[in-house]
């Protein structure tokens, strides 16, 4: 699924590296722990979350996610938006909750660390 499709899907916005939205992501994981997320190992996933610190991006560095998207109407802050344009990621933010993002993104085929 394109990043494009997600921002559609989960009716986001772009906060940064718009010219990414054609990239593919094949999994998504969802979590505020970022010790799961280190736990999920997928390439090119997307990474949806609400928490909100530097971590976050540097978690999504490590994992080689392209994509963030920041749930129930989290923002960014400057800095991370900063160090997301630096590496080339996608940052989206949806008003949506987690569950509900999570739900709309697996209905329209995008699947979880197992790819079941």
């Amino acid at each position: 699924m394109k990043i494009k499709d997600i921002k559609e899907i989960l009716g986001a916005e772009i906060i940064c590296n718009e010219e990414g939205l054609e990239r593919e992501v094949y999994t998504a994981c969802g979590s505020d722990m970022m010790s799961d997320v280190l736990a999920f190992v997928k390439e090119q996933a997307a990474l949806l979350t609400g928490l909100v610190n530097p971590q976050v991006v540097r978690t999504a560095e490590m994992m080689d996610m392209h994509c963030i998207i920041f749930v129930r109407g989290k923002r960014p802050h400057l800095d991370m938006i900063e160090m997301a344009e630096d590496r080339d990621m996608v940052m989206l933010c949806t008003d949506l909750e987690m569950f509900t993002a999570c739900g709309k993104l697996y209905a329209a085929g995008l699947k979880g660390g197992s790819g079941k």
